[in-house]
């Protein structure tokens, strides 16, 4: 007769289902990790944007929420929707740039309308998205992400310093919170090992705002005011417009995002040693990726798609099942409907969550050069293709307005440093690859 044991030894680590006290313990873990990412993404709309403290609260609830149900969505992988593999969403670093930068340009029901037209393209080019990726080697990918690390940072820079001409501008206390943050972020990095290290930014958070409560910066007297219960609400901005030309750049990089979601879904496997063929189960992935999408939108929030960094919990721990992350999604829903815990979000101090984001979007940079690094910058080609799209991509975001006087039509595109940037690297790089030698290139885990 079979033992307890031997029926264990039979189950994939991936589908072992683990007691529930550990279950939470490191569903908790999970959350801990990726928490920091949907908190600073909301936190930079809503400054960028001017959204009222009541609105801020509702969309980092309905963050949380998406974010929550789509790695539920992906642990459980219902009916192809879903990898069935221990993956965390969350919304990514470009996506937001990109969310504002189309905000900005028309309004942010049109940036939600791209949201939406992006998550039903990714169903769309699914079936030939292996062919687009020749246009996105890693001298287009990398420039890209220089360019994303770029503006996020220029825009976060704003969270630190405040409004030009205001009495707070610049004040030496909000500066000094950022650079501890930064500070006290890499000292845990390189002070902490395993677990720890891992959530080293946001260790980095927290301790910058409990030197911002010391400092009397930190004002949480409406933490616990107002309902129990958050309910998000669905458009929370009205209907989305829909503008193809306004939402191209968020279409472009849903096919880096598909590229990412192969990568991670292929290393993912092969930690877990999920049995068949890896590549199979990338389209399960990236439908997941889409459905959460199409629900984000519909809540005001960005594209919202796995998470690279949870990949490395996995490693560390050696928790590799796929029930521990589905319950992480249960505890970010719980955290959705809690409301003074989105409150709490919500009056965190601007130079904290500012220092923090600098230097997580400053790591986008560092993986931009990393992916440079596979290219030789010597060859002609590759010279004038990252030199054409920094010079495309970095004059809209240094120089505010510089298109200001063509067309409106034009400027969403020629003012979009992310897109004009990446679109012309693609193209320069196309041209100069015209009639040459192909070599198969994959797409680096850029997440």
């Amino acid at each position: 007769m079979p033992t307890v044991l031997d029926h264990r030894s039979t189950i994939d680590p991936v589908d072992e289902r683990l007691p529930l006290k550990d279950l939470v313990l490191y569903g908790f873990q999970h959350v801990l990790v990726m928490a920091a990412s949907p908190i600073t993404a909301v936190f930079l709309v809503a400054q960028t944007l001017g959204f009222d403290p009541a609105l801020t609260v509702s969309i980092i609830s309905a963050t949380f929420l998406v974010c929550g149900l789509g790695s539920i969505l992906q642990s459980f992988g219902p009916a192809g929707l879903g990898a069935r593999l221990p993956f965390i969403m969350v919304p990514g670093g470009a996506p937001i740039a990109i969310f504002l930068a189309i905000a900005t340009q028309t309004d942010v029901q049109t940036a939600v309308g791209a949201v939406l037209m992006t998550g039903v393209f990714y169903f769309l080019a699914l079936p030939v998205f292996r062919r687009l990726l020749r246009f996105f080697p890693p001298i287009v990918v990398g420039t890209m992400l220089l360019l994303v690390a770029v503006n996020l940072v220029k825009i976060y820079g704003g969270t630190i310093t405040g409004k030009p001409g205001s009495e707070t501008f610049a004040d030496p206390v909000n500066i000094g919170l950022a650079l501890a943050t930064i500070g006290l972020t890499v000292i845990f990095s390189r002070v902490f090992t395993g677990t720890l290290q891992r959530i080293s930014v946001m260790l980095g958070l927290i301790a910058g705002t409990l030197l911002a409560a010391a400092l009397g910066r930190l004002d949480a007297s409406g933490v616990m005011q107002g309902s129990l219960i958050a309910v998000p609400q669905l458009f929370p901005f009205g209907m989305p417009k829909f503008d193809i030309i306004a939402s191209l750049p968020l279409v472009i990089f849903s096919i880096i995002s598909m590229a990412e979601a192969t990568g991670q879904t292929i290393a993912t496997a092969e930690i877990v040693d999920r049995k068949g063929d890896a590549h199979a189960i990338v389209p399960r992935t990236i439908r997941g990726d889409a459905v959460a999408s199409i629900m984000g939108s519909m809540f005001g929030t960005s594209l919202i798609i796995t998470s690279g960094e949870n990949v490395g919990i996995v490693r560390a721990t050696g928790v590799r099942s796929r029930y521990v992350t589905a319950m992480a999604g249960v505890i970010l829903v719980v955290i959705a409907l809690i409301a003074p815990v989105s409150r709490l979000a919500s009056v965190l101090p601007g130079p904290v969550v500012g220092g923090t984001a600098v230097i997580v979007f400053s790591i986008i940079g560092v993986i931009g050069i990393h992916v440079l690094s596979r290219v030789d910058l010597r060859d002609h080609g590759a010279m004038f293709t990252l030199a054409s799209g920094l010079a495309m991509g970095l004059m809209p975001i240094l120089v505010p307005g510089v298109y200001s006087q063509f067309p409106q039509w034009s400027q969403m595109i020629l003012g979009n440093g992310l897109a004009m940037g990446t679109i012309t690297a693609a193209l320069v790089n196309a041209m100069f690859q015209f009639n040459a030698p192909r070599h198969h290139e994959t797409v680096e885990n850029v997440h």
